[in-house]
């Protein structure tokens, strides 16, 4: 028996890196899946691989509506919503002077509005079931970095906010957690592009000593933390990033 036989769970950021490895050991461990991306062809190419237990729904999450609307039809499709994994995320670097409103609300309405809008509709069908969700944090929610001022912004919001939705619902069954992974081997990663003229010596200290992570290894976390063994933790913090944010 696998670890979420008869559950249902809505991920987003499907298509690819973390969100596609998260769905496939969820739909390995007996979980149906509902994934969201904006990324249509990618989720048709995680569905052909994962067979009827996966299913994708094209929907920009930005905006309360379409959120809504993604919840809405996870549980239509499914009979029943168990676990949210809020997986999609976006991550750009520039000199702090040079970020213009359009880098500023992509960022955070994809890492921040996006993972509300998500949970906060979800909520009423966990409360029935007694799920949980898991929230990807970063490292840079934990430290401050040079070159990305607004994704840590997003990313120390997604910490204090996961503490603050655990602490809502404390007297419920629900648990509400997060994993903060440090640098991972994905698309948003390999297509990092560094400002003109950045001081490296900034860069030193998040950078670490272990190197890059496979998705995989986040996307084991984040399948505890939603399964029962982790029953016990409600608005903590996973770190996962190599000892990146130990010293």
């Amino acid at each position: 028996m696998g670890r979420f036989d008869g559950k249902v769970a809505l991920i987003t950021g499907a298509a690819s890196g973390l969100g596609r490895a998260t769905s496939q050991q969820m739909v390995a461990d007996g979980a149906r899946v509902f994934g969201v991306d904006v990324n249509g062809d990618g989720l048709v190419a995680v569905a052909s691989e994962l067979g009827e237990a996966f299913v994708g729904g094209v929907y920009d999450i930005r905006t309360r509506a379409n959120a809504h609307a993604a919840v809405e039809a996870a549980v239509d499709t499914h009979g029943g919503l168990d676990i949210v994994a809020n997986v999609a995320g976006v991550a750009r670097s520039h000199h702090m002077t040079d970020v213009d409103e359009d880098i500023w609300q992509l960022i955070m309405s994809v890492n921040v509005d996006g993972m509300f809008w998500i949970t906060q509709a979800a909520i009423p069908h966990l409360l029935e079931r007694g799920g949980n969700v898991v929230n990807v944090a970063s490292n840079a929610g934990l430290m401050g970095q040079a070159y990305t001022v607004p994704y840590c912004a997003s990313k120390g919001a997604v910490v204090n906010m996961t503490k603050a939705m655990a602490m809502e619902y404390v007297k419920t069954d629900i648990r509400i957690n997060a994993v903060a992974p440090g640098g991972m081997v994905t698309g948003m990663t390999q297509d990092w592009q560094l400002p003109e003229g950045v001081d490296f010596d900034l860069m030193a200290p998040y950078t670490g000593f272990r190197g890059m992570a496979e998705p995989d290894t986040a996307a084991n976390a984040i399948c505890w933390r939603a399964s029962d063994a982790a029953s016990r933790c409600t608005g903590s913090i996973l770190s996962i990033d190599g000892g990146l944010t130990a010293g």
